[in-house]
């Protein structure tokens, strides 16, 4: 009897052992997706600059320095493959080199009427939409994968099971955590 006993309570810590470890790796899963939609976002902001840039070009192409620091910072970040916040940090610069970018623009009112520019504009702050949501996401798949890992009784076996904390994709300045503003010289009400 005494057997059977212990043989039960085996079996039931192999069965807790191997739903705890699934729901590890859901969570993990779900980080990781998380984390590959903010990548795709990305690249689609990515692949819209060189086309922006291009349109600025032609009505302001005395302004070298301001477009080439665009292009500088997109392709950082672009090649950025690193932690998320050595993302942030190239993120970081990339909105700071459009955030000039734009107000450049408003000194060209011929570029703002332009109909590809105000679409290429239109498409990057819907994709930085998207990057926000995306990044939304992400930080609480992050979290729920963070306090899975930190809670009990999965503490006492993540990490020897290879299970470790994730990084929350933050920005350094809270103004960079906003979508970049585009300004179609409308009036406003």
């Amino acid at each position: 009897m005494t057997t059977w006993i212990v043989l039960g309570v085996i079996v039931l810590i192999a069965i807790f052992a191997i739903l705890l470890y699934n729901r590890l790796v859901a969570a993990r899963a779900q980080v990781d997706e998380a984390w590959s939609d903010i990548q795709v976002q990305m690249k689609r902001r990515y692949d819209l600059i060189p086309n922006l840039v291009e349109t600025v070009k032609g009505y302001a192409s005395h302004e070298r320095q301001t477009l080439e620091a665009v292009i500088e910072a997109r392709n950082q970040a672009a090649t950025n493959t690193g932690s998320p916040n050595s993302q942030a940090q190239s993120e970081n610069m990339l909105t700071g080199a459009l955030g000039r970018l734009f107000a450049l623009a408003e000194s060209y009112p011929n570029l703002k009427a332009d109909q590809n520019f105000r679409h290429l504009q239109e498409e990057l702050a819907e994709t930085e939409n998207q990057i926000s949501r995306s990044r939304r996401f992400y930080n609480g798949s992050v979290k729920a994968f963070n306090v899975m890992i930190q809670s009990f009784p999965a503490n006492l076996f993540a990490r020897s099971l290879g299970f470790s904390e994730r990084e929350f994709l933050e920005f350094d300045d809270p103004k960079v955590a906003e979508p970049v503003k585009v300004d179609f010289g409308m009036p406003q009400a």
